[in-house]
Order: C-alpha cells, then structure tokens, then sequence
C-alpha cells in the first residue's frame, strides 16, 4: 500500500512522499526503504538517526520538523501501529505471486492466491478466498466477489465488441466505458472471456459455473447458479435467468431475455426469447425440445422419404397416361 492509504487506516497525517510505497512493517532498527515501522517512546529516539525505513508512524508529541525521511502523525504511535500490525497478519494468509502485476490502486481481500503471470489492473476489486491462476488477466474497474475462482488465461473485461459503420464502410470503435461485476461463489473457467459493458455492467450472479472457452459479451447478465459447458458464446445484452442449464456450443443472439430454469440441449441456437420457466430447448434453431427429437427423427429418415416421394410421383405418372 501507498503511505496515503496507510494514514487513511490509522487516521493519521502524511509528512513526505504519500506515493510512498511499503511492502510490510518492521523494527525501527531493521526497517529498510520498503519498510514500516513507529515510534511511540522518546528514549528510541536516538534510532530515528540511522533509520532507513520507508516511513515511521510517529506520536505527534514526539515528531519534529528537523526529522528527515516519510512520517504518519497520529495522537498514539502504539495503537496506530497496532492496529495497522492487526490488518497486516489478517492479510497473512494470501499468497501472491511476485510474478503477478497488481496495480496499485486494486483492492485483494484475505485468502486469496494470485499466481504467475497473473495481471490485476487499475482500481480492480477481488473479494476474500479467492483463487487466480496464471496469466489471468482482470482489465480495470472489475469486481471479483469472494470464494470465486478463475482459471489459466481467461480475460475479464477486454473490450466489448461494439463498432459502429462509417459511410464509407469502414468501422468507428465505440468506447466500452463500463466493467465486469461477478459475484460471489462463482467459477470461470480457462480461456473464457468476459467483456466489459458499453456503459453499466456485464454481470454474472452469485454461484454461477461456467466451463473453459465460454465468450460472454458486453451488458450480458447471467442468473444466480447457471451453469453453462465450453464454447457456448453469449451475444451483448442477452439476460439469462437464474438456475439455467446450457449445454455446451450454444449460441444466444443479443438482446434476448431467457426464463430461469431454462434447459438447453448442446449445439443449440436460441435465436428468439424464452418466455416460460422450466422450458427445455434443443436445435437450429432451437425449440421445444420433444419437437425436436421428432424432427430429428423425421430428418434421419430424409433419403428413405424421398425415394418413397418419387415412386409414388412415378405411379401417379403412370396412372395418368392409362387415362
């Protein structure tokens, strides 16, 4: 954290550098530049001669404007720095990769594991107990809720794919302003990726799963505990309610809203709203799914209906020219 955030804790004022970074708190006498430490008592006084620490949270009563280095005023050095002693061993327990890009202004909560390669942007939150794994990349402004966990490679918050055509055909990319918000209990598997909304939010619910090479577009929202296979792509602002089963290569046009406990069979197309709850879906495109496994059935059978078709046409003819 920066000083500035550091004071903003303990209540207390900034006398230096407040872009100041510091990794970790320290012995006044051990305390080197990534370090912070404090002084509560005037008998150590004498160690603020050849300290090297990054910053000192320091008693009022006790500072001077002759003392050089990065300081935090507080009216108690010992509780401030008590306190901030409580934060750091509650924030023990996450373990991030030095490998991993946090940007300075993201918020990781507690528990939370960040390994290589893993890139969290500008003013990203992540909640509690949550697990990143490599070369996750979270663009800027996204909200990762607690107990999620988000597999190798996937994207939160790449541009949505929003250009609009100019008169000479060419294209004008339209700002994608808005973020990913994905709750609590949730699970994104590898290489899927999640745009971020033209303005507002894409949102996936509490408890939602989804499978590896899943593509989720700009303002889509997904309902509490949906589930949905690979490769199933989800085209902007199509809402799909909660507790839907969607199986996997299935496609949404946008700007479709579809029914909680929606069942939709693998390789679909939903091409049009489903109103109904509970309703089961399958095909190109698809429909009620007991329709369609007749249908199905129906087209296996093609080839033979046609050879049946042309015989009977070829007797038709033959029953015309007796007359």
């Amino acid at each position: 954290m920066t000083i500035q955030e550091i004071a903003t804790i303990i209540h207390g004022d900034v006398v230096g550098n407040a872009h100041h970074q510091i990794i970790m708190p320290a012995k006044i006498e051990e305390a080197t530049s990534e370090h912070i430490t404090f002084l509560a008592n005037k008998k150590y006084l004498d160690f603020m001669t050849n300290s090297k620490a990054g910053c000192v949270i320091i008693s009022k009563a006790l500072f001077s404007a002759e003392m050089k280095g990065n300081f935090i005023l507080v009216d108690d050095a010992y509780t401030a720095f008590t306190k901030l002693l409580s934060l750091y061993v509650a924030q023990q327990n996450t373990e991030i990769s030095p490998q991993a890009f946090i940007h300075q202004s993201a918020k990781i909560g507690q528990q939370v594991q960040l390994f290589p390669f893993v890139f969290i942007g500008e003013n990203v939150r992540i909640g509690n107990n949550c697990i990143i794994y490599s070369n996750v990349s979270i663009y800027k402004d996204c909200v990762i809720g607690d107990n999620c966990i988000i597999h190798a490679n996937a994207v939160i918050g790449s541009d949505g794919f929003g250009f609009a055509q100019l008169s000479d055909g060419s294209y004008q990319k339209i700002p994608q302003l808005g973020n990913v918000i994905i709750e609590d209990d949730c699970e994104i598997g590898a290489n899927t990726c999640i745009d971020r909304a033209t303005l507002g939010s894409t949102i996936i619910r509490k408890g939602v799963k989804l499978d590896n090479l899943i593509q989720v577009a700009h303002n889509v929202e997904i309902g509490e505990h949906t589930v949905i296979a690979a490769q199933t792509g989800i085209s902007g602002s199509t809402k799909i309610g909660h507790h839907n089963r969607i199986g996997g290569q299935v496609g949404f046009v946008g700007h479709i809203h579809v029914a909680p406990y929606t069942q939709i069979n693998a390789q679909s197309a939903v091409a049009s709203s489903v109103k109904n709850e509970h309703t089961a879906i399958s095909g190109t495109p698809a429909i009620d799914i007991k329709q369609h496994f007749k249908a199905t059935v129906v087209y296996k059978n093609l080839p033979e209906l046609e050879r049946t078709v042309r015989n009977l046409q070829a007797e038709i003819e033959k029953l015309k020219s007796k007359d």
